[in-house]
């Protein structure tokens, strides 16, 4: 049935033997037995890298049962993915198309893009047939409002004819500080799909040619493993670490696996068989990296489409991280006017400003012809519309319009867009999916708790405080009863039993770490909405307030590079999460405080003790 030639295979033969005995021989199974033995020592079937053979096979193989056989599987599922469809061949030529017809298509797939680089090479495959692309997304967070930003540049692709696969990149996304549980993966990457389908279906966009792929459907197969070696062979510690900058969590001593993030995503553009790869303008250098060293292990330079990076309803990033910075997708209407009601729009500022960037990218994008309108009343100006952003944007530098005029605009046009979306989550299948991948336990008063996650920093509400009062505890000669702005509407009351060891004088006005999110206690008759972080000796003898970089701001977000997720709205007690956090707070022999190992700082620099090193932080 397999006839071999001294120690090589006659694969021309085998590969027609195969396609005869699917049909004829009712030994076929001992076929896949062969062709499982041949496999289990070659990536494939006559070369090192996917042809014809290969695919004249697979046409076949992919109609039969493989689970017995886990290298024929392994076979299939990665030539499938690099191939683009099970049992694919050479495309059909399009329709040869007009030159007017090639600059529609440019300009349609390179609309609001920051950047493209291999604009030559796009231009060159559009004369040939239609591009295909592929965006990845690491499975973690939510998805929210900003997914809009480059859905709308999907639907661009997908209306210019362009084959688009999104990488559900459960792997990366659990490399990246395994931040995605490996038994959510699966969860994670299905509730994305339906995310994702719902809202280019909220644009009216055709699906025909999107494709869904899992990051771990090919990267741990034989031959993506080989070729992550193969790089590793190449590339240094320095350009992996500068590839990694702006998307992996940067710290003084990285873990291997961030190192690693860069090289897996410039394999993804190979193994995902595209002549492109989409991103923000943030994954820059990674895309370089790419350009660099794909072409040394044979594999050809991909095009790079790059969105800019929209500024969140704060003003800064919009992150999922951040919960006054997004909307959820299923947000009800009344949610997205009160998050868009709280939003950073400065009069007359249209430089940092997250409500006009979301016109531009996302309502501009979706109106499409149709003007932006603005209601008001006749007292307030009356209605207006713009045609362009241009004209929006200038209107509301000039203050023509005011913050409170495009809050409301931009709140209708999001409550449009998620529309569909809520109605489609409304149903039992996608409820259930949504609370199997993202687990909420019940409390006994049955309000949801906080979602079961790692017990670490990213848990703990800490905050610049100002102390803008401070006076004895009535009632307790050990403690200070102290006023604290903390970025709130009120300073809040905080209990600190500091009154023994640091002077009343010396923390008035004083910018402070304070714990935001532990459960309120009555101290002596005051209730206390938070905790002073200081740094003690072992003996508890000598306690220190620590110190705050000068320039933080009351309200800004104390943490470490490598733990940024939301922190917990209100801690459990019984659950000890800040006793067990505390444990690895420490100072260093620079005295700079430190969770395991990793630096605590604000925007303006780290945070210190005065003079305790190796202290712990009570």
């Amino acid at each position: 049935m397999i006839r071999y030639v001294g120690t090589r295979l006659n694969i021309r033969g085998y590969a027609v033997q195969v396609l005869k005995m699917e049909f004829v021989n009712a030994n076929f199974p001992d076929s896949l037995a062969s062709l499982n033995s041949h496999l289990s020592i070659r990536s494939y079937i006559t070369d090192y890298k996917v042809n014809s053979q290969d695919l004249q096979v697979l046409k076949k193989v992919s109609a039969c049962n493989t689970s017995n056989y886990p290298h024929v599987t392994r076979w299939v599922r990665h030539v499938t993915s690099v191939s683009g469809t099970a049992g694919a061949m050479s495309p059909v030529p399009p329709e040869p198309r007009t030159p007017e017809q090639l600059i529609a298509k440019k300009e349609l797939i390179c609309r609001n893009l920051q950047e493209t680089v291999g604009e030559d090479r796009l231009e060159a495959i559009l004369k040939e047939r239609d591009v295909k692309i592929y965006w990845g997304t690491a499975t973690t967070g939510k998805p929210h409002i900003a997914y809009f930003v480059p859905m709308i540049k999907l639907a661009d692709f997908l209306k210019a004819g362009c084959e688009v696969t999104v990488l559900f990149a459960d792997l990366h996304g659990y490399l990246d500080n395994m931040k995605a549980p490996w038994e959510l993966l699966q969860l994670r990457a299905k509730y994305y799909e339906a995310v994702i389908k719902a809202m280019l279906r909220s644009l009216d966009v055709p699906l025909e040619k999107l494709k869904f792929v899992t990051g771990t459907d090919y990267q741990l197969s034989r031959e993506y493993t080989l070729d992550v070696y193969r790089l590793s062979s190449v590339v240094t510690d320095h350009d992996a670490r500068k590839a990694g900058a702006e998307v992996v969590k940067q710290v003084a001593h990285p873990l291997l696996s961030g190192l690693l993030y860069p090289g897996l995503q410039a394999l993804d553009e190979e193994y995902l068989g595209v002549d492109a790869q989409f991103g923000g303008v943030d994954q820059r250098k990674i895309f370089m990296f790419a350009e660099k060293y794909l072409p040394l292990l044979g594999y050809k330079k991909r095009i790079h489409f790059m969105n800019p990076m929209i500024p969140g309803l704060t003003g800064d990033k919009m992150s999922s991280s951040e919960p006054d910075s997004k909307i959820d997708l299923i947000d009800p209407p009344a949610a997205v006017k009160k998050k868009i009601n709280k939003a950073f729009c400065e009069p007359g500022n249209v430089d940092n400003n997250g409500l006009l960037s979301f016109s531009q990218y996302v309502i501009f994008p979706y109106l499409g012809k149709k003007e932006f309108e603005i209601k008001r009343k006749p007292e307030h100006g009356g209605d207006v519309s713009y045609a362009t952003f241009e004209d929006l944007k200038e209107a509301y530098r000039t203050e023509a319009i005011y913050p409170l005029d495009l809050k409301n605009a931009v709140a209708i046009y999001i409550n449009q867009l998620l529309a569909p979306i809520l109605k489609e989550f409304q149903s039992k299948e996608l409820k259930k999916l949504s609370s199997q991948a993202y687990p909420v336990a019940n409390t006994k008063g049955g309000k949801a708790a906080e979602p079961e996650r790692p017990v670490d920093l990213s848990r703990i509400d800490i905050r610049v405080g100002k102390i803008v009062n401070i006076e004895p505890h009535p009632d307790a000669d050990s403690l200070y009863v102290e006023k604290i702005d903390v970025g709130e509407a009120e300073p809040r009351t905080v209990i600190s039993g500091l009154r023994n060891f640091v002077a009343q004088d010396k923390l008035d006005g004083a910018l402070v770490a304070v714990v935001c999110n532990l459960k309120p206690a009555n101290m002596r008759g005051i209730k206390s909405h938070g905790m002073l972080l200081c740094a003690s000796d072992k003996d508890h003898t000598t306690v220190e307030v620590l110190t705050v970089a000068e320039g933080s701001k009351p309200g800004e977000r104390i943490t470490s590079d490598m733990f940024t997720d939301t922190p917990d709205s209100q801690l459990n007690p019984k659950k000890k999460i800040f006793e067990k956090v505390q444990t690895d707070l420490t100072t260093n022999a620079s005295l700079e405080v430190t969770y395991k190992g990793e630096l605590l700082r604000t925007s303006a620099g780290p945070i210190l003790a005065p003079s305790l090193v190796n202290a712990a932080i009570r």
